[in-house]
């Protein structure tokens, strides 16, 4: 077995506190907070109210699977990149009605810089997970 390095505790922790607000948004949308979703702008919540039920499955796998990711990766799981690989297929789905389907396009204009910042974080950062679980998991310190 190999020694866990002090990366995977601080990639593990980073990633679970970032995934968690995905996960928050999720829980706070899907339970109609009424306070949050005041602050949402109206484009998101139009776009939600209009999504067919594949786009909540794809959302859903995306948000769940990226925190099982995250504790399987604190775990020390090899199936970390699964479920990492799991939430990225969720993404898509799902951006391929926010993006392709809905007027995504119009979402971001109204949203501003910080929507088109985090549009773009979130695939980016999923896939660098996805990449270090691979990587922890063929170094062995995955198991």
């Amino acid at each position: 077995m190999t020694k866990t390095p002090i990366h995977l505790w601080i990639v593990g922790v980073l990633s679970l506190l970032w995934n968690a607000g995905g996960a928050m948004d999720y829980i706070m949308t899907k339970t109609n907070s009424a306070e949050y979703l005041a602050a949402q702008p109206e484009a998101r919540f139009m776009m939600l109210e209009d999504a067919p039920f594949w786009f909540n499955i794809g959302w859903g796998v995306g948000v769940w699977f990226s925190i099982i990711g995250s504790l399987l990766l604190l775990l020390r799981s090899r199936y970390a990149g699964s479920a990492f690989a799991l939430s990225l297929l969720g993404l898509i789905v799902s951006s391929i009605y926010t993006y392709g389907i809905a007027d995504g396009g119009a979402m971001m204009a109204v949203a501003g810089p910080a929507a088109i910042a985090f549009s773009i974080a979130i695939p980016v950062i999923l896939i660098a997970l996805w990449i270090y679980a691979r990587a922890m998991t063929k170094a062995g310190v995955l198991r």
